[in-house]
């Protein structure tokens, strides 16, 4: 596996890459079951279009894995030097190189990213259903420091009181 610098050409196959990877972990789909797809868009397409916004907000914190120069997978980070955190918004590998390692050298490339910009720590995120991630992050030092809970909520027209 070579580990590269994302280039724009590469964010079309890192969206495809990315919507299979985060079929059953992705919060989007989580709210696509239970309100459906939202102004046209189904939960694929705003997952993708988070790997654009992390393509548009720090290009040179994107990590590309290849074989034999064949996309393998990618990880996205950004930073705040103010702060001294580093973070970590996308992991993702195609199916077939899943469950190798490859996972682990990248995480461990991007957390050497992260040291190299003198950085103190380093987040990620994932569901709880991710036995994968969880698995990953926990044995690369990751500890769990809370869990959060995501609340949707309809904006469709409030009933109006008529006793006012």
């Amino acid at each position: 596996m070579k580990i590269r610098p994302y280039q724009p050409e590469d964010l079309d196959i890192l969206k495809e890459i990315t919507v299979e990877a985060f079929q059953g972990v992705s919060i989007d789909e989580g709210i696509e079951r239970e309100y459906g797809v939202i102004n046209g868009h189904d939960w694929k397409w705003r997952k993708a279009g988070h790997v654009a916004t992390d393509a548009r907000r720090e290009p040179e914190g994107i990590f590309v894995a290849e074989v034999e120069g064949r996309i393998a997978g990618y990880i996205s980070t950004w930073h705040d030097p103010d702060a001294g955190i580093g973070y970590i918004p996308n992991l993702a590998f195609v199916p077939e190189y899943r469950g190798q390692g490859m996972g682990r050298k990248l995480l461990e490339y991007a957390l050497d990213h992260f040291r190299r910009l003198n950085l103190s720590l380093a987040k990620i995120e994932t569901l709880e259903q991710n036995a994968v991630g969880n698995h990953l992050y926990t044995s690369l030092g990751f500890k769990e420091i809370v869990k959060q809970v995501h609340f949707v909520a309809p904006l469709s027209p409030a009933p109006v009181d008529e006793r006012q």
